[in-house]
């Protein structure tokens, strides 16, 4: 895929309606082309060595070979191929995004409800789809961290207690997250706030994983929960998480105020939160995903004299919001995510070191 050419689309969908209002926006859009439609995951995968798409929206529930045996199709022939899947918010299709994101979907985009009339569904593609095929495009090569990782004025000289981890994360967040809390060691000496962007029914879902496959026991954040060590608080979707001290004990707490960088949760807000409630005994880590979210938060959590770990380049899915911490020279450590974990227990193990910062 070429920066300066449009981006070539295949949608795969069997519903005729949703492949006409896709290719209909697809189409109007500047930087994108219809390469090519499809009805169902054969006709798709017949079609992919002819169109040579530079991304594909594939629906989750078809007739015949449904969106995950599809994908796990594409993954064998194309494995890098960027792969969107287009699927309902419901709790059904949660668990089949889920799904498909562990067996190399790209990212994932939710399909308006039956019940919306087609100009509100296609300004929700317009919003939500759009921006997210754009997003995988090769972005402009970045300076490398060796080059932009100047000390920061506000750099501490030694190292502090760590009584946080705060972690951020979009594009690629799920599979992110599912290399890293698992590798956690059930005495993990403080708690974890993170925010993954998903909408409601998702974060609850991908907190249950997550749960599941780690020794640290991970929730959906709610109101008023006691912050504790070696538990895994998950922001749930169309709320903000922040933390907070009430009667000097840390809590969640949860509100609805508008989105930042157009999400919600938004990893800002809950970085700013931490700064202020932790301040200098923070460990903040950010991941692959789109966009800026979590580089003002971060920068807060700096200034407040804490740390910042961030993602490289080559094991992010995208790196937006990782990159932005580099570019901006507020990373004390960048770290690729097979040795994020180890990175992140070693940091934190050291309780009260006097060591110069490396």
């Amino acid at each position: 895929m070429r920066p300066e050419s449009k981006v070539r689309v295949l949608i795969v969908d069997d519903s005729v309606i949703v492949r006409k209002v896709l290719s209909d926006i697809l189409s109007l859009h500047p930087s994108t082309e219809v390469a090519g439609t499809a009805a169902n995951g054969d006709l798709a995968l017949a079609k992919l060595d002819q169109l040579k798409p530079d991304v594909i929206t594939l629906d989750v529930e078809m007739p015949g070979r449904n969106g995950l045996e599809t994908l796990a199709e594409i993954r064998k022939r194309y494995p890098k191929l960027p792969v969107i899947m287009f699927s309902t918010l419901t709790e059904r299709g949660g668990k089949a995004t889920l799904d498909a994101l562990a067996l190399g979907a790209t990212d994932y985009a939710t399909k308006p409800s039956s019940g919306e009339g087609l100009p509100s569904a296609a300004e929700q593609i317009r919003r939500e789809l759009v921006p997210k095929i754009l997003g995988l495009r090769p972005a402009p090569p970045m300076p490398t961290p060796a080059a932009i990782c100047a000390p920061f004025p506000n750099r501490p000289s030694v190292r502090r207690r760590i009584d946080i981890l705060a972690i951020g994360t979009s594009t690629g967040g799920p599979n992110a997250l599912q290399e890293v809390i698992p590798r956690l060691p059930a005495n993990f000496p403080v708690p974890i706030v993170l925010v993954q962007h998903m909408p409601p029914i998702f974060t609850k879902l991908l907190a249950d994983r997550l749960n599941a496959a780690s020794p640290l026991e991970v929730r959906e954040g709610s109101a008023g929960d006691l912050l504790a060590p070696g538990k895994v608080w998950v922001a749930p979707g169309g709320k903000h998480m922040t933390v907070a001290r009430r009667e000097g004990k840390p809590v969640i707490e949860l509100n609805q105020n508008a989105p930042e960088n157009s999400c919600r949760p938004a990893v800002d807000v809950l970085f700013r939160s931490v700064a202020r409630t932790y301040g200098p005994n923070t460990l903040a880590v950010v991941m692959t995903g789109m966009g800026c979210d979590g580089a003002a938060g971060a920068t807060e959590i700096r200034k407040a004299g804490g740390e910042i770990f961030a993602q490289d380049e080559a094991s992010s899915v995208v790196w937006g919001m990782p990159g932005t911490i580099v570019a901006a020279g507020i990373a004390d450590r960048v770290c690729p995510l097979s040795g994020l974990a180890h990175e992140i227990v070693r940091r934190v193990a050291t309780r009260q070191s006097v060591s110069a910062l490396p």
